[in-house]
Order: structure tokens, then sequence, then C-alpha cells
């Protein structure tokens, strides 16, 4: 296994101006199934790119996704181009842009997710992508 590199945490937005300005730049949305129906995602139409959605781990059991690589590369994503990884809040991307990075991926992990951390009141939206205003849409 060729060894690739973990780049980093980012923020959304740095995450965003990547994808803006550099078109060999992809975005890999790691939430599950419910998540993307439910809670919507990032909207990349705008940017003529694609959103590519791979489950890191399964819902409704939440187990590991085995396949996780093979579904990447069945996109037809190879190592080369930096990946941008996102989930809820940053932690399951890192774990997945970690793993990747042995695979010969370049990658970076957008640390506070698409939704953030959580308030004092127990709610999603302190920091995120929906929170920076950046372009998504519900499921």
């Amino acid at each position: 296994m060729k060894q690739g590199q973990f780049l980093g945490d980012v923020s959304p937005k740095e995450a965003w101006d990547a994808l803006q300005n550099h078109p060999e730049t992809m975005l890999i949305d790691v939430r599950t199934r419910a998540e993307w129906a439910y809670v919507g995602g990032p909207d990349l139409t705008g940017l003529r790119k694609p959103l590519i959605q791979i489950e890191w781990l399964m819902f409704p059991t939440m187990a590991f996704n085995p396949q996780f690589v093979e579904e990447l590369q069945a996109h037809g994503i190879k190592p080369g181009p930096p990946l941008y990884l996102i989930c809820r809040s940053g932690a399951r991307s890192r774990q997945a842009a970690e793993l990747l990075a042995q695979y010969g991926y370049a990658t970076y992990n957008v640390a506070d997710g698409f939704e953030g951390h959580l308030d004092q009141d127990g709610h999603r939206g302190v920091g995120g992508w929906r929170a920076e205003n950046l372009p998504w849409r519900q499921g």
C-alpha cells in the first residue's frame, strides 16, 4: 500500500475556497444515508462538481463500512488531487481522511463538519458548513 498524506484540518470556508479555486479537488461526504436524506448537505452544483457520498459508518447499525475505499474507487477517484472529507462535526471525516491517506490519497478533514458542534442547549450549529452560510440543500 502506497503511503499518502493526511494534510490536516481545515474550516468549511477553506474547503469551499479550495473547491472553488482548484478544479481537481473533490468533496467526500461520509455521513449516513439518513443524514443525507433528512439533514441535507453541501451543494456543489454552482461549481459543477459532484458531491461524493459514501457512508463511513452504515445506517442504521453504525457499523464501519468495510467497502469504503472500494466505493470511493468505484467513483473513479484515484490518488492525486486533494480530497476534502466532511461529516456532521468532523470526527468521522477525520478517521476516513486518515485511512485514505494510507491508500495514497492526499486528504483534508473539514473540522467543523456540516452541522458543527453542540451549543449549551445541545443543538448543533456552532461552526460548520451551514453556520458559515456555504451553499447547501435539504435532502
